[in-house]
């Protein structure tokens, strides 16, 4: 079923979209235990990550926010194909990290943002991360991959659903350019927050190639997207 869903994910995208996938898994960690890191940049990220994921024969779980669980058809969708959901702002958000080390010790590949929320840099660059990806790694002793991405951001604004099918229909004329590059494993080693640091730095080093004509601030500007200092990191 989450095969054919990630089918579905790639066709979705074509009409919307140029999807270009560079660097791959090893085959050997391909099957899992793995733990994909990915910045996050933009709310369609799981689809394009799920299109470039199928690209490279991965079938990841997705530690997603818990109130995509709630919607009727998509909810049932994540919950009968073993994604997680993370409870942002509760009490039991900390569950979310038990069912992922489990799943993860059980030999899957799990996909996370470490970031904890799409980026409020002014340059879109990964923030800060929390410690929640860098506790699975060292709880698990699975390999990281990073995962940069860049382009998700000019599909749909930050205010999604507000706004998306103006911006769905502008992506519809333009089709604007999406890269998604898998970078060479790194095991996690440290304190959490050491750790974590390894995993943002990683992402940002195969980031910075993706927008090379873009080093400061994106050339898309989308108003909706608060932006912030308080968790950027020094470049």
């Amino acid at each position: 079923m989450w095969t054919l869903a990630v089918g579905l994910a790639r066709v979705a995208l074509v009409p919307f979209a140029r999807l270009r996938v560079s660097g791959d898994v090893p085959d050997a960690l391909r099957d899992g235990p793995l733990i994909l890191a990915a910045n996050h940049i933009s709310p369609v990220d799981p689809v394009v990550l799920m299109a470039a994921c199928h690209q490279r024969g991965l079938r990841p779980r997705f530690l997603a926010d818990a109130g995509l669980f709630r919607l009727r058809t998509l909810g049932w969708l994540m919950r009968r194909t073993g994604h997680i959901p993370v409870a942002r702002g509760t009490a039991t958000v900390t569950e979310a990290l038990r069912l992922a080390t489990a799943a993860v010790k059980d030999g899957a590949v799990v996909l996370v943002y470490p970031e904890g929320r799409i980026s409020l840099d002014p340059g879109l660059w990964p923030e800060k991360g929390k410690t929640g990806t860098a506790r699975l790694a060292l709880a698990t002793g699975a390999v990281v991959v990073p995962v940069a991405q860049w382009g998700t951001h000019e599909l749909v604004p930050w205010s999604a659903p507000k706004g998306a099918p103006r911006g769905l229909l502008r992506a519809l004329a333009r089709r604007p350019l999406i890269r998604v590059h898998f970078g060479p494993p790194l095991r996690a080693t440290g304190p959490a927050r050491e750790a974590t640091e390894q995993i943002i730095a990683a992402i940002t080093r195969e980031l910075e190639p993706l927008r090379a004509d873009e080093p400061d601030l994106p050339r898309h500007t989308d108003p909706t997207r608060p932006v912030t200092t308080a968790r950027s990191r020094p470049r």
